[in-house]
Parts: structure tokens; sequence; C-alpha cells
């Protein structure tokens, strides 16, 4: 035949077909070739780090024995691969939980008690910390409180495994590859491989920070001559505070207040975008939930109207202490739980206004929203399927243009008419 040598013998068609499977087994990261295909395409990553690991001051013993035996760790979040959605908030509390969750009343409660015991065994250090940075002590062991709850919970992950799998297949790679050599660094000061112990996203230390901030803000807390962000109470607290200073933190101000907002506003005002001097957004008829009136020095404090549950929970007016915490850690509830616990274990109350019963939506229809709404116009500044800000603002602008209930949440309804409006 003319043509048979197109066409494959048996032989070949068998070698075609367990060719296929290969190509698919490493499309879905399963099968021993497939492995060790992803096994050679890991360490030629690793290897490409080595200038810039050379070009900051690390030898090629401590690289060497750094990435010696590690593989990358596929189960954790915020990856990059073919089998995950391409949005995925899953591992991230702070986007999968509502704020009513999230702000457990109960587990606040107990973290409250036990940080005004923390507060009183580290007293002298506390002070100290505050008084050279200005950062209360209050918010310091609250964060002590959320990130370790109060020493319970140590971080089991190996840093360097964890951030090496961000820098090679995580959604933000430049950002690992950053941290990632800062944790290299980290090593050759002498800091040993035992503790280099880490949260998912490869954050290190009694009170979990980045390795980058390491370089920028870890203290001798305690005197001693040495830094130990992994023992030492002293030190850990004094890093947090070093951070919080560096961020922007404004001596003896509160991280925000809640209020009561007037029957005319709504979520829609909420944002850093319309920030506005304290005494603004009382002249607009809001007001404290709880305690004495705005000091004249507050009515002056810039802040602005956050509502993390949208109309179904309590409104806040945070301040730049608040934003402070956020870069910290950058998320609404994030903020907010730390304050609230620091107000807690100054001796305040729970908050005012009562969470309402919501449904926390699910992660593809607020992404759906952000796409649709930009699309018809909305400025969207992240299209990431999380709940910010910004996200419940548009919303809350959309819901007034049509006339729906403003409510300022990702819903499947609202998902709805966005897109019958956007094909329009």
């Amino acid at each position: 035949m003319k043509n048979s040598a197109a066409m494959p013998s048996s032989g070949r068609c068998l070698d075609l077909l367990k060719a296929a499977c290969l190509s698919f087994a490493i499309f879905a990261g399963g099968g021993t070739v497939a492995n060790a295909a992803s096994a050679r395409d890991f360490h030629a990553f690793v290897e490409s780090l080595w200038p810039d690991a050379k070009a900051q001051g690390i030898t090629r013993k401590t690289f060497d024995a750094a990435f010696a035996g590690v593989e990358p760790d596929y189960s954790i979040p915020d990856l990059d691969l073919p089998s995950r959605p391409k949005v995925d908030n899953n591992g991230q509390a702070e986007f999968t939980k509502t704020a009513a969750d999230y702000l457990s009343k109960d587990y606040l409660d107990k973290l409250a008690v036990q940080g005004r015991a923390f507060l009183t065994q580290h007293k002298a250090a506390l002070e100290r910390i505050e008084g050279l940075t200005g950062v209360d002590r209050y918010t310091l062991v609250a964060i002590w409180g959320r990130e370790s709850a109060y020493g319970t919970y140590h971080a089991s992950n190996d840093a360097i495994r964890m951030l090496a799998t961000l820098a090679y297949t995580g959604k933000r790679k430049d950002k690992f590859r950053e941290e990632l050599l800062a944790a290299l660094k980290m090593l050759q000061s002498g800091i040993p491989r035992s503790d280099m112990k880490s949260s998912w996203a490869g954050a290190v230390g009694l009170t979990q920070a980045m390795p980058t901030e390491y370089f920028k803000y870890a203290t001798d807390g305690d005197g001693d001559g040495k830094i130990d962000l992994w023992r030492s109470v002293a030190d850990a607290l004094a890093f947090t505070a070093r951070q919080l200073e560096g961020k922007g933190w404004v001596r003896g101000a509160r991280w925000g207040y809640e209020v009561i907002a007037p029957p005319k506003a709504d979520c829609s005002l909420e944002g850093p975008p319309d920030a506005r001097p304290i005494g603004d957004w009382v002249r607009m008829g809001f007001t404290k939930a709880s305690g004495p009136r705005f000091t004249a020095a507050q009515l002056k404090e810039d802040a602005y109207l956050m509502m993390p549950a949208g109309a179904y929970g309590p409104a806040f007016l945070a301040a730049q202490n608040f934003r402070v915490i956020r870069l910290y850690n950058t998320s609404d509830l994030y903020a907010l739980f730390v304050g609230h616990l620091s107000d807690l274990i100054r001796g305040g109350g729970d908050f005012a206004t009562p969470w309402k019963s919501f449904a926390q939506p699910k992660t593809q229809t607020v992404h759906g929203l952000q796409v649709r709404l930009k699309a018809l116009g909305y400025p969207m500044d992240k299209i990431d399927g999380k709940i910010g800000s910004n996200t419940r603002k548009q919303i809350g602008i959309y819901q007034k243009a049509n006339g729906l209930k403003i409510d300022c949440w990702p819903s499947d309804g609202v998902l709805a008419h966005a897109s019958s409006k956007a094909e329009r």
C-alpha cells in the first residue's frame, strides 16, 4: 500500500496508547514516570535559584543542604495546578468562613481570658516593647493569641519545602521566590534547619511572620544579645511590634470603632476610597455603638466604613491602625479579629450589633460576580473570588443602581441579574 508507512503497526498502536496514558498521568500528577518528570522539573527549578542565592551571600554548602531530599508538596493551597480550579480559596479561613464563624464569640472569649493571663505573665516585656515601638500591649497579645493560641499551636511544615513549592508552582511565584531566598539567608545566618517550621505559606516563628520580614524587623526583645523568634516570647513580641511600627502604626490610637449607621446610609459607602475624618462620618449620622462619644482628637482621624458581612452584621470605622494590622495579614476579618480581641483583653464587651443569619457564597459565585461587574464598568481591582471591601462596595452600588435590595453581599441571585444584564 502506498500509504502503509503512515499506518502504525499493532505494536506501534500499543506504543501510542502507552504514550497517551503517560501524557494523562503527567497532566494529573500521578504515576511513576509522571512523578519522575515532575521531580526533574522541580530540581531544575531549584538549580535556577542558585545564581540569585549566591548573589545574596548564600554558600553552595548551605544551598545544597537546604534542598537535600526536598520535594514539592502538592497538597497545600494557592497552587496553580491543572487539576485544580483557577480560583480556589480552600485552606484560607479568612475567605471561606462567614464573619460570624470566623469571629466566634466563644473562641474570642476564651482567647481573651487567656490573653489577660498572658498579659500579666509578660507584663515587664510588653511594657518595654510598647514604650519602644508605640504598639499597645493589647494588640500584641491579641496577635499572639490569633497566631499561636498562646503557645499551644506549633507549625509543623518544613518552611523550605512550603516556600519552594509555592515559588515553583504557586499562584504568586515571584513573591514566594523572594521569601524562599530570604529563608535560605536565614539558614546561612545560622538559624538551625530544625527551627524552620512554618505554616503552609512559609510563615515562621512564634508569631508566624514571613522570612523577608525577619531581616527588616527581627529584634532582641529580652536583652540577652541574640534573637530567637522560636523560644523567646519577648523576641517574638518585639519582632511583631517592630513590623507594625514599620508599617505605619500610630502610637496611642485605636484600630477602629464599631458604629451604628443612620437609616439613610448603607453598605455601598464601604471601603478605603471613601475614607474621611471621623467627624464627617458623625455629621452624616454615624454614632459609636458603645462607650463614650468620640474625642476631639478621634474626630480628626481618617477612617473608612468596613462592613465584613455587608448588611448582615456590625459596621465599623476602620482607622489607620486597622490598615496596619491588615498589612500584617491582608484580610479584613483577620484585622477585625485582632482588633476586637485586643478590646476584649482590655475589658471591652461583645459587638453591639449581632450577626444575622446569612450564607457564605461559593468562591465561584464571588468570582463570577467580579467578572460580570467589571464587564459592566464597575471598578474591580481584583478578580480573585475573595469577598473584600471593594467587592462588597461594588455589589452595593450595582444593587442601588438597579433597584435591588442593598445588602452588598455576593449571591447567586445578584450574579444571575448581573449576568443577564451583561449579555444584553
